[in-house]
């Protein structure tokens, strides 16, 4: 067969391979922002979902709801992920609610913004459990059961801030920095064993994370100017490469940090 035969024959399933369908993903922090939306975006694209949230933030019920609305499982688990026993119990419960997990996302993350000297220790570390250990042991035990399975995809959400460092970000800058060291370290010892890891970088997106930080006129005015493309982040810009990262059509994508902001880092 030549090469244009073959891509006769394949051509056809391109959009194909975007589908989700018969997938079961795993989104953590995915009861509220960028989390919620991407749960949202894999169920629209076919993938049955389970959320995971702290109990006290709100939303897993409501959120597994909206996912079983577009015609999908939709399911939610209560769990703080820093802690590993919980974790294992989250992975139990997605096999047995699906039987499966084709897809991992880790979108949970804190901030917290202090001057370097007075940066209270504790607050440094708890940031570093949530962005860090956490994304960690949801991969080791996820990772587990896609290596069982010969086949999984994982997606780690770092952001600009993992690329650059910026005054009063001494926990959160360096977080997502080790979020792309682990996605790439993860990604080479993963390959050969059918598993993608791979990483999302957004920029500045109004969520109840940020919303306080970007209502302030000159933080919202410096941000603006940063981004060439003149708006802050949406929700639904994450629809697509989520969606992408976790489908057959990036099979062979792997180790990559794929950056949705709007031009920021290119300038």
């Amino acid at each position: 067969m030549s090469d244009l035969d073959k891509l006769i024959e394949q051509a056809p399933s391109t959009l194909d391979r975007f589908r989700l369908d018969g997938k079961a993903a795993l989104v953590v922090g995915g009861t509220r922002g960028l989390g919620q939306g991407m749960a949202m975006a894999m169920g629209a694209a076919g993938a049955d979902v389970c959320v995971v949230g702290l109990p006290e933030t709100g939303g897993l019920v409501e959120t597994a709801g909206a996912i079983t609305a577009l015609g999908r499982r939709g399911s939610s688990f209560a769990a703080d992920v820093t802690d590993e026993d919980q974790v294992a119990a989250m992975v139990r419960h997605v096999l047995d609610t699906y039987g499966r997990i084709d897809i991992l996302v880790n979108s949970q993350g804190i901030t917290v913004v202090q001057p370097a000297i007075e940066f209270d220790t504790a607050a440094w570390q708890w940031v570093m459990d949530v962005n860090v250990r956490s994304v960690f042991l949801c991969c080791k035990h996820v990772g587990r059961v896609m290596l069982e399975q010969g086949k999984g995809k994982i997606i780690n959400i770092s952001s600009v801030r993992g690329f650059q460092g910026l005054a009063k970000y001494a926990a959160y800058a360096p977080s997502k920095g080790a979020v792309n060291q682990l996605t790439r370290s993860l990604s080479i010892e993963w390959a050969r064993e059918g598993i993608n890891v791979n990483a999302i970088a957004p920029v500045f997106t109004r969520t109840a994370l940020n919303a306080a930080l970007l209502d302030d006129p000159a933080t919202s005015a410096w941000v603006l100017s940063r981004i060439p493309m003149g708006r802050l982040g949406e929700l639904d810009d994450l629809f697509g490469p989520v969606v992408f990262l976790a489908s057959e059509a990036s099979n062979f994508v792997n180790g990559h940090v794929l950056l949705v902001d709007g031009g920021w880092l290119a300038g």
